[in-house]
């Protein structure tokens, strides 16, 4: 076909059908109240995903009901990249966590902006407690592209003004650890919450790489 025949036919198609629009997610939904020092940080509502990531949501909600995660720390948090928490104290003491879990990265669900994963080991099968808030599209730690990844298992409907608040404060290192808020950022409490009124997903942003472990 003459090209300028092909440009014609091109400009004269339908532009394409957008894609329907993803649907609002049905939860369970927990809540971390978060605090630092006196003040109140706010509250980050997770919207968990049973379907996609059962073994991590059921392991979750097992360290929410328990009252695990009460009094528990952001300790690692890196701007650009995510915020860790969910297994350290005040003071920086590792708190005993349950037995590991099998490795659910394989589920489609890809670490974006706000979305909420499991930390872990070297070793795929080593989640336990700790989770992580992605602050970027962090597509570096799916499954396969560079090995086994990182299991999401949830995302922010509300609250990811509190998780970019949290990416902003100093931080420093404390004996082996490093990024360590100089005044600790807590999970006051953890939840389960109705759904919220509102779902709100972050924008997107861009890919970083560094991958998350306790």
């Amino acid at each position: 076909m003459h090209l300028a025949l092909l440009a014609l036919v091109l400009a004269q198609a339908p532009p394409a059908a957008a894609p329907p629009p993803k649907p609002p997610p049905t939860g369970p939904f927990v809540a971390l109240e978060v605090t630092q020092g006196r003040n109140a940080l706010g509250t980050i509502t997770i919207a968990l995903n049973p379907e996609k990531a059962p073994i991590s949501v059921k392991n979750f909600l097992e360290y929410v009901r328990s009252g695990y995660y009460d009094g528990t720390v952001f300790h690692r948090v890196i701007p650009g990249f995510m915020v860790q928490g969910g297994g350290f104290t005040p003071d920086i003491k590792e708190k005993p966590a349950g037995a590991p879990i099998r490795n659910e990265a394989s589920n489609g669900l890809r670490n974006a902006r706000g979305t909420v994963a499991m930390a872990r080991l070297d070793a795929p099968n080593s989640a336990t407690s700790q989770f992580y808030i992605n602050l970027r599209a962090n597509h570096t730690l799916d499954y396969g592209i560079r090995g086994a990844g990182y299991a999401v298992f949830g995302e922010v409907v509300a609250g990811m003004d509190v998780v970019d608040r949290i990416a902003m404060v100093p931080t420093t290192r404390r004996g082996p650890y490093e990024n360590v808020p100089e005044v600790a950022v807590v999970i006051k409490q953890a939840r389960e919450v109705p759904a919220p009124a509102t779902v709100a997903p972050p924008a997107a942003s861009t890919p970083a790489a560094e991958p998350p472990r306790p």
